[in-house]
């Protein structure tokens, strides 16, 4: 069974840093990908990054571009995003989400594990 865990959430200030990690657990293939969605109060959930285990190849979306990174610990078996200027309107649940046997894509309805999401509260 696939199990997802993510941790790092917190509160800081506005042009501060947080890292975000997701623990992942029971994949039955080595060919998968792992993102990072957010949903904010009163708002759909949404792509944040994402990367894939079979070549590496990463996406971003168009507001986190050049603020985030999503990187992999193979070994540990752990995705992390690192946020980096951060902005009131970044502050969302942030979720780690998976899918196997797929590659990279910022699109909701192809992942079918997701983690219990972690707050991340940006104040200006």
């Amino acid at each position: 069974e696939v199990q997802l865990v993510e941790s790092g959430g917190g509160l800081v200030q506005a042009g501060g840093s947080l890292r975000l990690s997701c623990a992942a657990s029971g994949f039955a293939s080595d060919d998968y990908a792992i993102a990072w969605f957010r949903q904010a109060p009163g708002k759909e959930r949404e792509g944040v990054s994402c990367i894939s285990s079979s070549d590496g190849n990463t996406y971003y979306a168009d507001s986190v571009k050049g603020r985030f990174t999503i990187s992999s610990d193979n070994a540990k078996n752990t995705v992390y995003l690192q946020m980096m200027s951060l902005k009131p309107e970044d502050t969302a649940v942030y979720y780690c989400a998976a899918v196997l046997d797929y590659g990279c894509y910022l699109r909701r309805l192809l992942y079918d594990y997701w983690g219990q999401g972690t707050q991340v509260t940006v104040s200006s």
